[in-house]
């Protein structure tokens, strides 16, 4: 299945549309916690706080993590393709994340992204378009929902609470440490919202985000650093999960 990244905001709508009614088999591993798991984050130069521009530098940033132990990191550098636009986050960052996650030396089992799945206007953020790009199962994590709504769960680790949009369920908050504020865990690719929980308290080992995706924001704010970039990421979208 050839998928790409379309240019402009129509033809990105008209391609989350199709990917969205699309039912590839569903996974789900064997044993969660062997899994091995990727992350992916994209990082930007210091600027205003905002939207940004096309051409904005940014540094995509992968990593592998079995068991808790890294197995391998890297950075790509490029450039955005647009400004942020909620819903639209493909057109900013899809490619940066795809380069990096291409650059990995093997090819995990799940990706966990830094942007929605089904908790979309159209039920295909940029962690579904992603995964059926790569052909990778993914599973968004972020720091708040885009659409979905509901209330925190309890403050225990494994403590869930479902975040529901127009009466169906397609994430949910997720306690992965006690006393801090929860994450928002997404259904995207390939992945059901029970499965998507599985995978992140088992790579979740004691930071509040997921260890694969917290070396990969580690790599790209390490390459943005040495290349100059400097600063803290823009603020943008629901993702951006902070430590």
């Amino acid at each position: 299945m050839d998928i790409t990244w379309p240019v402009g905001a129509a033809a990105l709508e008209g391609e989350q549309r199709r990917l969205a009614a699309l039912t590839p088999a569903g996974w789900r591993p064997d044993d969660p916690a062997s899994v091995l798991a990727a992350g992916c984050f994209v990082a930007f130069v210091r600027g205003e706080q905002g939207p940004g521009r096309p051409g904005d530098r940014c540094w995509g940033g992968a990593a592998l993590v079995r068991r808790g132990l890294l197995v391998a990191a890297v950075a790509v550098p490029g450039v955005a393709g647009a400004s942020y636009v909620p819903g639209l986050l493909a057109l900013r960052e899809g490619p940066a994340l795809e380069a990096a996650v291409r650059a990995l030396p093997v090819r995990a089992d799940v990706l966990l992204v830094d942007a929605t799945g089904r908790d979309h206007p159209r039920r295909c953020g940029l962690a579904v378009h992603l995964g059926a790009v790569l052909g990778v199962p993914t599973v968004g994590v972020t720091h708040r929902p885009l659409r979905a709504e509901g209330p925190f769960p309890a403050d225990r680790r494994g403590a869930t609470a479902p975040l529901v949009l127009d009466g169906e369920e397609v994430g949910r908050w997720v306690c992965t440490r006690r006393g801090v504020r929860p994450v928002a865990v997404h259904a995207a690719w390939r992945t059901d919202v029970t499965t998507a929980v599985e995978v992140v308290l088992a790579v979740a080992t004691g930071a509040r985000t997921p260890e694969p995706l917290r070396q990969a924001r580690v790599a790209a704010r390490t390459a943005r650093s040495s290349a100059g970039g400097g600063g803290r990421l823009r603020a943008a979208g629901p993702g951006a999960t902070p430590p």
